[in-house]
């Protein structure tokens, strides 16, 4: 049995039924070398009450994904501010606690995607004498091998750095999702491989992409030592590509488990180009991305492209969901965008 250990980081924002339903599920997982860091990003609503209830066992997880299992309660929680979290050195306090624990660390403020999750990392860093970061989605539930089968892959070989699952989407249990991505370069966008496909054995071998999806992102420590956090920058959309292409440039290869399953509910948050916080992150962050990795001929068609969708795009989005907020929150992300350095 592979003893690597494993430290979970879950980003909980005003979500906590997703979040204790996620956590449910990776509780009842067959790996017993890991750790889970759930990082409020200054939740109003009762995230913090709800997951406290749910460790100590007062709340009766449903699902259509596994059985409740109260035998595994209470979970222990280790509670800590961000500045708290930040100034912890030493694991030697945790030694005598419980297999099954909790750390709970809480923000005062909505730190989005990259930073929320680069304070639990820190924290695992400083803390945790850990071989793997996970970073999940508090919108996911997990199969009971798959961290198992994601270590074992990531064992395979000193080269591979970064891994990720086959994922499926939470209401259509047997619809693709993604289990990779490829980069656009000319368009700037992430093409994800398999998407809306019926699983049909057809992605059951170890494949290489550019990058893997942020909702389930497993990343070797020496990764993180040798190419640091995720780009705060970003915030919400792009960092997990480009924390990818950081970690190829150290010639690490980015690697998908096809035997690992996880199931997502697409964009509870940010909620894509659908809503407006989404799309202008997505519009500005493209030009952020771009910017830093695009090569100059794949960069001059990506700007003529935005030239041309700039008086058709948000026109379009805004008519077919009958929301003109999401066209301000184009021509603010893509003002952000052009001005960005």
């Amino acid at each position: 049995m592979n003893n690597s250990r494993v430290a979970i980081i879950i980003l909980n924002w005003n979500g906590w039924k997703d979040t204790i339903e996620c956590l449910e599920s990776l509780y009842q997982i067959n790996y017993y070398n890991f750790d889970v860091i759930v990082v409020d990003n200054d939740s109003h609503d009762e995230s913090l009450e709800k997951i406290r209830n749910y460790a100590s066992g007062k709340i009766d997880v449903k699902s259509d994904f596994f059985e409740y299992n109260p035998s595994i309660k209470p979970i222990k929680i280790l509670e800590y501010t961000k500045k708290e979290s930040e100034h912890l050195k030493d694991e030697t306090k945790f030694l005598n606690l419980p297999s099954k624990k909790l750390f709970l660390i809480k923000n005062y403020a909505n730190y989005g995607f990259a930073e929320g999750n680069n304070i639990g990392i820190r924290f695992v860093v400083n803390t945790l004498n850990t071989n793997y970061i996970l970073l999940l989605n508090n919108d996911t539930v997990v199969d009971q091998d798959f961290l198992k089968e994601m270590v074992n892959i990531g064992e395979s070989s000193t080269d591979i750095g970064i891994i990720g699952p086959k994922i499926y989407y939470y209401d259509e249990k047997n619809i693709i999702w993604c289990i990779g991505g490829k980069i656009d370069w000319k368009f700037a966008r992430g093409l994800q491989i398999g998407i809306n496909e019926v699983d049909n054995g057809q992605y059951n071998e170890i494949k290489e992409f550019e990058y893997v999806s942020g909702s389930a992102f497993l990343i070797k420590r020496e990764v993180v030592d040798r190419i640091g956090l995720m780009d705060k920058q970003f915030f919400l959309y792009f960092e997990e590509s480009d924390w990818a292409l950081r970690a190829s440039q150290k010639e690490y290869r980015i690697v998908y488990a096809p035997k690992a399953e996880v199931w997502h509910r697409v964009s509870k948050s940010g909620g894509g180009i659908t809503k407006p916080l989404g799309l202008y992150y997505i519009t500005r962050n493209r030009w952020l991305f771009m910017k830093k990795w695009a090569n100059i001929k794949d960069y001059s068609i990506f700007v003529i492209y935005q030239i041309v969708g700039a008086f058709i795009f948000p026109l379009i989005l805004s008519i077919y969901y009958r929301n003109w907020k999401l066209f301000m929150a184009y021509y603010s992300g893509l003002k952000a965008g052009v001005l960005s350095k």
